[in-house]
């Protein structure tokens, strides 16, 4: 197993530039800066206000857009997408910004989330003859616009999400409008920015550094922001409920030079390390993260108990999601080909190392098992979020709870698995007092959905038995 598939995998990335006559190759960087949020499928959608072109391919954005494919797609607005498949499969009739032609014109959609009763709404519309061309959940967003008899894109769109239940950061493209919208829990970041009289709108604000844009403010839960000729309008149509962010966004998702939710990812990253360096200390030489979402943790984790940080694994960025191994097997060639420790680093010494958290457990033991092999003389594994014991159901691809290790094993039991010396968890607790400290506080209302460290879930849910989906049920 590699060592991406023992982690929560990410979701998508979305990107939208309105008025700048580069938007295509705007939105063609801005993918590039979200790149970690999905790597399976990447697309761009523009406009110059005579029909939508669009350009879609599977694999990493570099892969995808050559110079040629960016020129025919010139236009002065667009929007982007970058997919790791949480609803329907990751082939490429299933790659967003989703197209469609309709009795009003061409749309384009590009999301972040997961559309909970999105089974409910595509029987409700097979059952009146529609044709489903995909088998993801967004599918569903564009069937309720179509099917809208209100007279204004705006209220069109706005009907189609009033029918959403479960999480989106979404974006819509016409031939003359881009509209950016987040559910009213606001379970996935979206933010709004400028660039010299151009708004653009981005899953992350990294995106907007690297174009030299300026961040103006997140889109707000429940927020519709429509841009047009006549300007940007802002619409907060539903009614109002409990905001809950997303707390995996600041564990593991986001980039951490990104700031998400009102807080910045770095700092809130390493109050994590520091908080858990204080609910479990331990006589050790050296601190190493695991590379590269421990870092900051691992590094907030060494400042607070006085120990020296080191780089004692090292990540090979360049590996592929296909290799070819050797027919005479190697043990652990996996992490093997993704990690390698550093010996002079490690031998001999007492290891703390600082892991986002863990999942199945396989890559943890084959980690901690790889830094004996390189000499430690002691293995303390200390995790920056508390023990994972529910999937999520709103945007990120999880196992099922018979797969999470910790919802089926106590503590002492997990670190007998992965053959630790000592493991320990952030406490909850510990969680929200850190970010408190980094800066989640400033927040409006700052509480979070932690369903996956409590079982607590925002809405009420049900399991249909197949496909294994969950939809909302109020």
């Amino acid at each position: 197993m590699l060592f991406r598939e023992d982690k929560f995998n990410d979701e998508c990335g979305v990107f939208g530039v309105y008025g700048h006559e580069e938007a295509a190759n705007l939105t063609y960087l801005g993918l590039y800066a979200l790149q970690h949020r999905g790597q399976e499928n990447a697309g761009i959608v523009s406009s110059a206000g005579d029909g939508l072109k669009v350009h879609k391919g599977n694999g990493l954005v570099a892969d995808v857009f050559t110079e040629t494919d960016i020129d025919r797609l010139a236009g002065t607005s667009a929007i982007g997408h970058v997919r790791y498949s949480t609803s329907g499969g990751s082939e490429l009739r299933n790659a967003q910004p989703f197209v469609v032609d309709y009795s009003r014109g061409s749309i384009a959609v590009a999301h972040n989330g997961n559309i909970v009763n999105s089974l409910l709404l595509r029987a409700e519309f097979e059952a009146y003859g529609s044709i489903f061309q995909s088998t993801m959940d967004t599918e569903a967003v564009v069937h309720l616009i179509a099917s809208c008899k209100e007279r204004t894109l705006t209220d069109r769109i706005i009907y189609a999400l009033g029918r959403l239940r479960g999480s989106y950061s979404i974006a819509f493209l016409t031939e003359d409008t881009l509209v950016a919208a987040r559910d009213p829990h606001g379970f996935r970041p979206l933010a709004l920015g400028k660039l010299k009289g151009a708004w653009v709108v981005a899953s992350e604000t990294c995106a907007f550094d690297l174009i030299d844009a300026e961040y103006v403010r997140d889109v707000a839960p429940g927020e519709v922001i429509v841009i047009d000729e006549t300007g940007l309008s802002s619409y907060k149509p539903f009614a109002p409920v409990e905001h809950t962010p997303c707390i995996f966004e600041f564990i593991y998702f986001a980039r951490p030079d990104s700031a998400i939710f009102g807080a910045n990812v770095y700092d809130i990253r390493k109050e994590f390390g520091r908080e858990l360096s204080k609910e479990h200390e331990v006589e050790a030489d050296v601190v190493i993260p695991v590379p590269d979402s421990g870092v900051a943790a691992a590094l907030g984790y060494a400042q607070a108990a006085g120990l020296p940080f080191e780089l004692g694994i090292i990540r090979n960025h360049y590996v592929g999601r296909t290799f070819i191994e050797p027919k005479d097997s190697i043990r652990h060639f996996g992490v093997k080909l993704k990690l390698n420790a550093v010996r002079k680093v490690i031998e001999g010494k007492r290891v703390v190392v600082v892991d986002d958290s863990i999942v199945r457990g396989i890559t943890s033991m084959k980690i901690v098992k790889m830094i004996r092999d390189a000499g430690a003389a002691e293995v303390h594994m200390r995790i920056s979020s508390p023990p994972t014991v529910c999937p999520c159901y709103y945007g990120i691809d999880t196992p099922n709870r018979d797969k999470l290790i910790a919802a089926n094993q106590s503590v002492a039991d997990i670190n007998n698995y992965i053959t630790s010396d000592t493991l320990g968890y952030l406490s909850v607790e510990g969680l929200y007092r850190a970010i408190d400290r980094g800066g989640g506080k400033d927040l409006v209302e700052p509480s979070y959905c932690d369903a996956c460290f409590t079982g607590e879930y925002p809405v009420d849910i049900f399991k249909e038995s197949k496909p294994p989906q969950l939809v909302l049920f109020k």
